[in-house]
């Protein structure tokens, strides 16, 4: 896959060259709802026999212009996104560098750099996906304005049982834990790439190693709890149970630093300073305080046989 990153005003000579068909959006996440709109583009693609194509943008338009009372997180940081997007079988990323001088462009000319320029033969996007100065192009004006040079596919929302998936669900559902929602809203479990670092080793002693990740920088980890998980060592899935939380039962409340504590079941390998992804796929429990050590224990083997129930029947 491609990645081309793109900032206004661009340099990129396109004319000429390699003709697109092109899913435009931000895409955090890459949810059921935008895979469609990616889908349908990459038909497309194959109908006019030219290349696939994905335009996503780089930072979060609302850490430019701001205007939003919630504090907005990544479902998927840059990376990440990519990753999930190659995965995906897209030809080209454009990651347009979201600025204020690119906030300015009036929609006439967002089509005129972003679209024709970049030689893009057929647009397909959500059907609230707007562009240009205060949002104020929509794909009813993109149709309007192509003059013949392109064509436009409108996606209708996509939803569940429940209302429109949306990137605004997910994160809800990850500041609850919700993991089992967020799976089923993304098509995938929400994955954390981290690294294993040294810990107190103190689940060693208990009888319950674990594996210390710390997350990647950007990365949403979900609320505290306990959750079963599986976890990718060395290009192998592993079940696991994970613990996000402060160790209430051995540390100071006050004392606030969030751990990612993972015991992997049948695994027996030192794997410290090694590249790991954590996949969430239910919460188990909320964290709590416990009377002592050996109620700790208790409620870890109880944990353990609940997510090992939980892969049981989810196969």
């Amino acid at each position: 896959m491609n990645v081309i990153h793109l900032k206004y005003p661009h340099q990129l000579a396109q004319k000429g060259k390699q003709p697109y068909s092109l899913a435009i959006g931000f895409f955090d996440g890459v949810h059921k709802g935008h895979q469609a709109v990616i889908e349908a583009a990459k038909q497309k693609a194959e109908e006019l026999n030219i290349k696939s194509a994905v335009m996503t943008f780089d930072p979060h338009p609302s850490i430019v212009l701001g205007g939003r009372n919630e504090k907005v997180f990544y479902i998927t940081p840059l990376s990440q996104k990519l990753d999930t997007l190659e995965k995906l079988n897209v030809d080209t990323v454009f990651v347009v560098n979201f600025t204020s001088d690119f906030a300015k462009l009036t929609p006439e000319q967002f089509i005129e750099y972003f679209i024709i320029d970049l030689n893009v033969l057929h647009v397909t996007a959500g059907f609230d996906f707007s562009f240009g100065a205060f949002g104020k192009g929509n794909m009813e004006l993109m149709a309007q304005l192509s003059n013949g040079k392109y064509g436009v596919t409108v996606i209708d929302k996509l939803s569940d049982i429940e209302e429109k998936i949306s990137s605004t669900r997910i994160r809800k559902a990850l500041q609850d834990g919700e993991m089992e929602q967020v799976r089923n809203l993304l098509g995938r479990a929400f994955e954390v790439p981290g690294i294993v670092v040294h810990g107190d080793k103190r689940g060693r002693t208990m009888g319950f190693p674990t594996a210390n990740v710390q997350a990647m920088e950007g990365c949403y980890i979900p609320a505290t709890g306990v959750y079963a998980v599986k976890i990718l060592v060395q290009n192998e899935w592993y079940k696991g149970v994970c613990n996000v939380g402060y160790k209430p039962t051995f540390h100071n409340p006050d004392e606030k630093r969030l751990s990612i504590e993972v015991h992997i079941l049948d695994f027996d390998k030192n794997i410290y300073g090694e590249e790991v992804i954590v996949g969430w796929y239910k919460r188990i429990r909320s964290e709590r305080k416990f009377n002592g050590i050996e109620a700790l224990i208790e409620q870890i083997e109880m944990d353990k046989q609940q997510a090992i129930a939980y892969f049981e029947e989810l196969r």
